[in-house]
């Protein structure tokens, strides 16, 4: 027999809290075991990516920042600078990077004129080009000069993965 309020006249004698401790004390399934040398998703990451070389290319100091906190984050440690003519200038003296995050928009010397300087001395490291702006005519223009990728800043933790995932295949 069931009342107005949809319960069953055939209810459990269990309580709700009866349900709760047993599914918390329940033994795992074989196939829910965790093996010994399981690592967890960020050690697997940290390993995988310890070895890269990073630069961070950004004249805005809370943007350097956020990119060298998440790459910290995962285990990289980034060499950071404020514009692209320091960026090619650790080129020039023999210094070299798996992967670039370059800044478009920085005085002295910008993310288009670094990366064409860069991509003109031979070097094919991977170059993610950030800008504030989503124009998909300044994204063109950053591509035009050499650019791999080129995403809105700051960057977000999906971003850098997807980024090392393409460089762990580049």
């Amino acid at each position: 027999m069931e009342t107005g309020d949809g319960a069953s006249g055939s209810s459990s004698n269990k309580r709700p809290e009866e349900d709760e401790i047993t599914e918390k004390n329940r033994k795992p399934e074989e196939d829910e075991i965790i093996e010994e040398n399981w690592k967890p998703e960020e050690e697997e990451i940290i390993e995988k990516n310890k070895n890269l070389s990073v630069l961070v290319v950004d004249d805005d100091p809370v943007v350097r920042r956020v990119h060298d906190m998440l790459l910290q984050s995962i285990g990289i440690k980034a060499h950071v600078v404020e514009n692209g003519k320091e960026a090619v200038d650790l080129f020039c003296i023999g210094l070299s990077y798996d992967l670039i995050l370059m800044d478009k928009d920085m005085p002295v010397m910008n993310g288009i004129e670094a990366t064409k300087e860069i991509r003109g001395m031979g070097i094919h490291s991977m170059i993610v080009g950030v800008t504030e702006s989503d124009v998909d005519s300044e994204k063109r223009e950053f591509a035009t000069a050499g650019v791999d990728y080129c995403f809105q800043k700051p960057l977000t933790p999906e971003r850098i993965n997807f980024i090392l995932n393409d460089l762990n295949n580049f």
